[in-house]
């Protein structure tokens, strides 16, 4: 019997992963179109060591990003965890912290948005007021605007939620879904009359978990890209884009402009607009609906700057930055306050991000205009005394999937009309059902499960 041949279509760590899972089970072969492996996950040097442009963490309490770094065999000294979680956020001429006890930034505590000095007196009383409201059904699922800002007031998701989701997903709002981005307001709105005790149950049952939330490993992710690249050698192929698919009833075809390579099984790992156009002949109709998930292109700005000049700057992880503020940087990551390896460099580095689905102002800057701005709103920001001594901008054209309203139901049709027609063709990527390095973990290794299950069922069939 011969040895079943899969194709991965896509080199970010969904795909690499992906590959990487079923080297053992099949003759793979990774294509990637660009020189570069790793997608969104992107280790530079910066002045005296390297530092992350694109992810720059693993959420440690999703299994599958711990298992995949334990399978990779990065070791307990080789990993590092946050050493502060306190974020602060800008408004008008001051930091404020971020309130505590809240869920994605959700109240559930009154006192601790009080504390915070963010809101006014009269959001204040919006929250307080929330547990006597009536609730209102709606079938369906409802944007995050529509459902926080009924309970608890535009200023809250404006303030509180849209800062947080900006640094996710670089969305708004008012179109992103509440199902698929805050699942566990979802829950407890749907649980309960009142969402600020419905979530604050669900702090309740999650208090006792202790661990840390995000795990990065020294000398950057792109390690985690190396290793699996390395285990897989000559099996990847960049440089290699898949111009198109076809399929028959000697399996899937892939259109390279070297030829046509014909495999049993293909996984598309790869944007979903990428993965519309090489549906777009042989299923429409899936490539119709995944056409209409839209993505928003950010940009990451590293930048060092001199001891000296930032001994003024405030402690914490970083600063988020609400969009009513009209600024240029939506988030600040100040890497000597997160991530203790980091700390101990020479110079004092930090990662400023910008871009939002609709505020595309900085990305239309050239690169000498952008570092100067975002450099120049840094250190308003932090009061750092002098301008970075090295400064870097990385740029993530349609890098960030939204969910929107409805992206649920829309997965739903997809996978509904992907198993319509014969099997052999396997989606996933971020575009679909999870951003973050956990959720793609997690992702490639349902895509190599689901491999193995055509594969079997072949080899089951074949007499």
């Amino acid at each position: 019997m011969s040895v079943p041949r899969v194709a991965v279509v896509g080199g970010g760590l969904t795909g690499l992963a992906a590959a990487w899972h079923l080297r053992g089970d099949a003759e793979v072969t990774l294509y990637e179109a660009g020189r570069r492996l790793g997608g969104q996950v992107h280790t530079i040097e910066l002045s005296d060591g390297p530092l992350d442009v694109g992810a720059d963490a693993v959420l440690a309490r999703q299994a599958a990003g711990p298992a995949l770094l334990d399978a990779l065999g990065f070791a307990a000294e080789e990993r590092v965890h946050p050493t502060s979680s306190r974020v602060q956020l800008w408004i008008g001429a001051a930091l404020r912290p971020l309130p505590e006890a809240t869920v994605f930034g959700v109240p559930t505590d009154l006192r601790a948005v009080v504390a915070s000095r963010v809101l006014s007196p009269a959001d204040l009383a919006v929250i307080a007021s929330e547990p006597l409201r009536p609730r209102r059904v709606v079938a369906g699922d409802r944007s995050v605007a529509d459902l926080v800002g009924e309970r608890f007031g535009h200023r809250v998701v404006a303030r509180l939620v849209e800062p947080l989701l900006g640094g996710v997903y670089a969305g708004a709002a008012k179109r992103l879904s509440a199902q698929a981005t805050l699942p566990p307001v979802w829950a407890a709105a749907a649980e309960h009359r009142s969402l600020l005790r419905g979530l604050a149950a669900h702090r309740a049952r999650t208090a006792a978990d202790d661990r840390p939330v995000f795990v990065t490993v020294r000398g950057g992710l792109g390690r985690v890209v190396d290793r699996l690249a390395a285990d897989l050698g000559e099996a990847v192929r960049t440089a290699t884009p898949v111009r198109a698919l076809s399929q028959d009833d000697r399996g899937v075809a892939l259109h390279l402009d070297a030829g046509t390579e014909v495999v049993d099984a293909v996984v598309l790992a790869v944007p979903a607009a990428v993965a519309a156009g090489l549906l777009a002949t042989q299923r429409p109709a899936v490539a119709r609906e995944l056409a209409g998930i839209r993505a928003a292109s950010v940009g990451v700005v590293a930048l060092a700057y001199d001891r000296g000049d930032a001994a003024a700057a405030p402690a914490g992880s970083g600063v988020l930055v609400p969009r009513d503020q009209g600024r240029l940087t939506k988030a600040i990551t100040i890497g000597a306050g997160k991530w203790p390896h980091l700390a101990a460099r020479e110079r004092f580095v930090l990662r400023a991000s910008v871009g939002r689905i609709d505020d595309d102002r900085a990305l239309a800057l050239d690169d000498d205009r952008l570092l100067e701005q975002v450099d120049a709103e840094v250190r308003r920001c932090l009061g750092l005394r002098a301008p970075a001594r090295e400064r870097v901008v990385v740029r993530w054209p349609d890098a960030l999937p939204q969910y929107d309203v409805g992206h649920h139901a829309r997965l739903d049709r997809i996978h509904h009309l992907l198993g319509q027609g014969p099997p052999g063709v396997h989606l996933g990527g971020a575009g679909l059902d999870g951003v973050g390095l956990a959720a793609r973990a997690a992702d490639a290794a349902r895509l190599a499960e689901g491999v193995r299950r055509q594969l079997h069922a072949r080899a089951e069939a074949t007499p």
